[in-house]
């Protein structure tokens, strides 16, 4: 009985090397949403035009998507941001840099929910926007017009292009979305969800940032599927894997312990098991 108990307790020890569990790939971590022009997944672009460019190293975007957006009416979705009159160039930088994320960036799974649309299967939702990206965005546009507060329905396409609904008036945006909550939340049908978190705290997404210093929405969106991954009852007492991985016990180790337990000797497994 002895050699079988040494037998089975060294298969064990081995089991967990042999039979080492890979990293998992995350399906809220490193994505892109399934929508018009998005990558089925992400990866490395040789050159992401201007704005875009941060993400030039892994994106869900093609160069090709990068430059039309930057366009004021480009073949995307033929949205016209100069519907009301032409828009500064300080706002209209703000609307390049959130088609940039939305299109190009491999961050946003947390929040990709399911959607019901002709030109889409997958939208974002309630991304939290930090709040100096939502209250800039918000001071530099707050002088242009508009006729709309939701940008996502509504429209006049009977020209092929977003003209605004008959018997709307074009006013400031600043009348419009009287805080930079409103403009950030309303504008997208609640796409994004304004921030309280700051720039760098790991807590809210960054539609701005320097690629030399990295990508700070990587975290972000590591710490936000971490919490969406989390039941209630375990609260965020437990940080998340630093790298993003799903581990567990082998199976076959789970399998093989009762048998291991009954081989020893009578006692012995309870008492060392900690089990009474």
């Amino acid at each position: 009985v002895g050699q079988a108990v040494r037998l089975a307790l060294l298969a064990l020890l081995a089991l967990p090397a042999a039979d080492a569990v890979a990293p998992v790939k995350d399906p809220l971590l490193n994505v892109c949403m399934d929508a018009k022009h998005h990558k089925s997944e992400p990866g490395p672009e040789g050159k992401l035009f201007e704005q875009c460019s941060p993400w030039k190293d892994n994106a869900c975007c093609t160069a090709n998507t990068s430059s039309e957006a930057h366009k004021d009416q480009s073949y995307l979705y033929n949205f016209n941001w100069n519907h009301c009159g032409v828009m500064p160039p300080k706002c209209k930088r703000h609307f390049i840099q959130d088609t940039c994320l939305y299109e190009c960036s491999p961050n946003l799974g947390p929040w990709i929910e399911k959607a019901d649309s002709s030109w889409r299967r997958e939208r974002i939702l309630h991304v939290p926007l930090c709040r100096e990206d939502c209250e800039q965005w918000w001071e530099d546009c707050r002088d242009a017009v508009t006729c709309k507060e939701n940008w996502h329905k509504g429209w006049n396409w009977a020209t092929g292009t977003n003209r605004c609904p008959w018997g709307s008036v074009c006013r400031p945006f600043s009348e419009v979305f009287p805080r930079p909550k409103d403009l950030c939340e309303k504008i997208w049908s609640n796409s994004f969800k304004y921030s309280g978190e700051r720039r760098g705290s790991g807590r809210c997404i960054q539609m701005w940032f320097d690629p030399a210093q990295g990508n700070p929405n990587v975290a972000v969106a590591k710490h936000f599927a971490w919490r969406k991954r989390c039941s209630p009852a375990r609260g965020d007492s437990v940080a998340p894997d630093s790298d993003g991985a799903v581990r567990a016990l082998p199976g076959s180790v789970l399998l093989l312990l009762p048998l291991a337990l009954l081989l020893l000797p009578e006692g012995l497994g309870g008492a060392q098991m900690g089990v009474p």
